[in-house]
């Protein structure tokens, strides 16, 4: 009687099915980028050595010295990577939501679970991107370690959270208007074009600079460059950004719970 109970499969807990769908979903997810193979997921890590080559190329063309330090790749890098950071994010969760849609037929896949998935697969790709950028500087002989770890890291973090917040309103605006994936293209390139990836916001004019600071990607690149250099003239609204960060994934979750689910029900 023992030996035959012991036969039977254990039924498994929600935690051990949930744990499986998003592992299912990540899978998934990972393989549907760039040619349908884990090869082509590359391609989204290396984005960042991308954006680096190309603007320091730039400058070294036009013989633009960098504003902060002697090295004009890790000043682009510290710009760049909580820029990034926040844009992949942001803009991904939206379009994991939207690509994995058709899964939500079955009943152990909810639309949430879509959304959580592509934030753990961007948590990872932005991760594995500052490797390989922190690789790419030291194979130049660029120190890539900041002067203060914890303000730069912390600032990386906050990136990372705020994309996570504003990622999940995208969600809740897709669900009732789908265009809004091709319109927020054009937001995150304007928002990466002016926050201060490739010049110093804390150098503009003032009256420029005052309403440049509204804009929290650009104190999240001056939080993260602070960790570079303690010296340089800016001055972090903590609160404000905090307050973005939790006001965006309250009003996202917010939307998921009584506009999402509405639009599934």
């Amino acid at each position: 009687m023992n030996a035959h109970a012991s036969s039977l499969p254990r039924r498994q807990s929600h935690l051990d099915v949930y744990l499986r769908v998003l592992n299912a979903l990540m899978l998934r997810d990972m393989r549907s980028r760039f040619g349908g193979n884990y090869w082509g997921y590359l391609v989204q890590v290396l984005w960042p050595c991308a954006h680096l080559a190309i603007i320091v190329g730039a400058m070294t063309f036009r013989g633009i010295k960098a504003p902060m330090g002697e090295s004009a790749m890790l000043f682009v890098a510290s710009g760049a990577l909580p820029a990034l950071a926040f844009q992949y994010i942001s803009r991904e969760v939206m379009k994991g939501f939207m690509v994995h849609k058709p899964l939500t037929y079955f009943p152990q896949v909810k639309r949430f679970d879509t959304v959580v998935a592509r934030i753990l697969v961007e948590i990872v790709s932005s991760f594995m991107g500052l490797c390989l950028v922190c690789v790419v500087l030291l194979s130049f002989g660029v120190d890539p370690v900041p002067v203060d770890m914890v303000t730069a890291i912390s600032g990386y973090l906050a990136a990372i959270c705020l994309g996570i917040g504003v990622g999940t309103i995208n969600v809740g605006i897709c669900s009732v208007f789908p265009g809004w994936a091709l319109g927020y293209i054009v937001v995150t390139l304007s928002l990466y074009l002016t926050s201060g990836v490739y010049f110093m916001a804390c150098y503009m004019p003032q009256e420029i600079y005052y309403y440049m600071k509204w804009n929290p990607i650009t104190q999240l690149i001056e939080w993260v460059r602070l960790g570079y250099d303690p010296t340089i003239p800016v001055q972090i609204d903590y609160v404000y950004l905090y307050g973005w960060i939790f006001g965006s994934l309250t009003v996202g979750l917010l939307m998921e719970r009584y506009i999402v689910r509405a639009q599934q029900n």
